[in-house]
């Protein structure tokens, strides 16, 4: 599936994963190829991504990869939609 990141400054992810990982309102959930379509606000928290993530030198810094071989980005607040394959995260 294919998933973009966009804060209000730039596009920090475009590119293709196996998983997401997202802090929602009622807790976290994972969306993974051919999800339903859904759309969530998210809380605190971190998106965590799974998969082969190359990600840009400028924005690099933003994230984290962790213990478990996936790469974090922690956010305050934001919105996710999952529709055709696609996931969008607009985060803060």
């Amino acid at each position: 599936m294919h998933l973009e990141i966009v804060s209000p400054e730039a596009t920090l992810f475009s590119g293709n994963v196996t998983s997401v990982t997202v802090p929602g309102l009622n807790g976290e959930f994972q969306v993974l190829d051919n999800h339903a379509p859904i759309v969530s606000l998210l809380q605190e928290g971190n998106v965590k991504i799974g998969g082969e993530v190359s990600l840009e030198e400028e924005y690099a810094s933003k994230f984290i990869k962790n213990k478990e071989g996936k790469t974090t980005l922690p956010i305050t607040s934001g919105t996710m939609e999952m529709k055709d394959n696609k996931v969008i995260v607009l985060v803060d």
